[in-house]
């Protein structure tokens, strides 16, 4: 009788328009997200029937008579949580999990209400990995300026967003006409006021973010001192050359 009755509302609600359509939720893999059951003021909840809807049409969680039911055969067979409020949570996430889901309500007037959700579940940011190459400039009029590209990047992630930061100042924001690559690559020129300068580069979506700072005069530094290295081998090959002359 039960099975019936809950078939015959599947079909009723297969013929009823779409009443409400809910905004995004989002969640975070391995995370929960709770989809909330949401009606009118006056609207006093008799039965409820939580299906997904995407990839594939699936039973989740039914309230009748004052009994909450979860173990219908489906993907998420184990991660639901039908809530008291007939709210429903779903955990733990997975990356397949993104897609519609609907909740049909009825009252105990006979009146149905059906409300569709919209789930996208996002992968969490990782750490990025941030390189920097470094050109010394060899104009005699700034001899310590040293121009920097710093490159930044995270693997197999998607619908993320980059910026940079310039850490210990009042304004963080950095100049648009140095970001390149959707704001992966940031151009930069130093100088020796610039030592103890550095930058974040931020990697973000809707769920989670990370970051990772460097001091790129460092690496400046590094590279200047490599040349000079390879500068005074130089002069001493030619001065051994010479002698042997």
């Amino acid at each position: 009788m039960a099975a019936w009755y809950l078939w015959s509302l599947l079909l009723w609600e297969a013929l009823l328009p779409i009443e409400d359509i809910g905004a995004q939720v989002q969640g975070q893999v391995g995370g929960s997200v709770l989809l909330v059951a949401e009606h009118p003021p006056s609207f006093q909840v008799r039965e409820a029937i939580w299906r997904s809807l995407w990839p594939l049409e699936e039973l989740l969680a039914t309230y009748f008579r004052g009994s909450l039911e979860t173990l219908y055969h489906s993907r998420f067979l184990g991660r639901t949580l039908l809530h008291s409020n007939l709210s429903l949570e779903l955990r733990p996430l997975e990356s397949g999990d993104s897609g519609n889901f609907s909740v049909l309500l009825v009252d105990t007037g006979g009146r149905a209400w059906t409300q569709i959700l919209q789930l996208k579940v996002y992968d969490a940011v990782p750490r990025p990995m941030v390189q920097v190459f470094i050109a010394l400039s060899r104009d005699a009029q700034h001899p310590k300026t040293c121009q920097a590209l710093l490159s930044c990047w995270v693997p197999n992630i998607s619908d993320i967003t980059y910026s940079w930061r310039r850490e210990g100042t009042v304004d963080f924001g950095i100049e648009p006409h140095g970001l390149f690559t959707d704001g992966q690559v940031l151009r930069l020129s130093l100088g020796p006021g610039d030592q103890g300068v550095a930058y974040s580069c931020i990697v973000s979506n809707p769920v989670s973010w990370d970051l990772t700072t460097v001091t790129p005069w460092e690496s400046c530094h590094h590279e200047a001192g490599k040349k000079k290295k390879d500068v005074r081998a130089d002069e001493m090959a030619t001065e051994t050359e010479n002698t042997l002359v």
